[in-house]
């Protein structure tokens, strides 16, 4: 089974930019559907971005300013955050799926995904 560990959270002012590293324990692409999740304090665990060879897909609350990525040569998979609100503060985790459709995957369901990382902190002061 996959193993992904997730680095690059940190504190930023309103507007700033954070990007998020997830790196796999080995080659992803193609076999797990890859997916950022987040939570905040009090609230439910929500999808954020999706990726796999079906495509991408966001949550409404970050489209126009997350962007997700992978670097197949590093395993990883990346979530560039631009235009950071103090709404997007979380717990920011990784998650892979697999046995996916396009539409699971897109879904960014939280039971789908059977593999997570600890998490990395995102703070966005106003």
């Amino acid at each position: 089974q996959v193993e992904v560990v997730e680095s690059g959270g940190g504190s930023v002012q309103a507007g700033g930019s954070l990007r998020l590293s997830c790196r796999a324990s080995e080659d992803t692409w193609g076999t797990y559907c890859m997916a950022w999740f987040r939570q905040a304090p009090g609230k439910e665990r929500e999808g954020v971005a999706s990726i796999s060879p079906y495509g991408l897909s966001y949550a409404e609350s970050v489209k126009g300013r997350f962007t997700i990525s992978k670097d197949k040569s590093k395993n990883t998979v990346y979530l560039q955050m631009d235009s950071l609100e103090p709404g997007d503060t979380a717990m920011y985790y990784c998650a892979a799926a697999t046995s996916y459709t396009a539409r699971r995957c897109a879904g960014l369901s939280q039971t789908d995904f059977a593999y997570w990382g600890q998490g990395t902190q995102v703070t966005v002061s106003s």
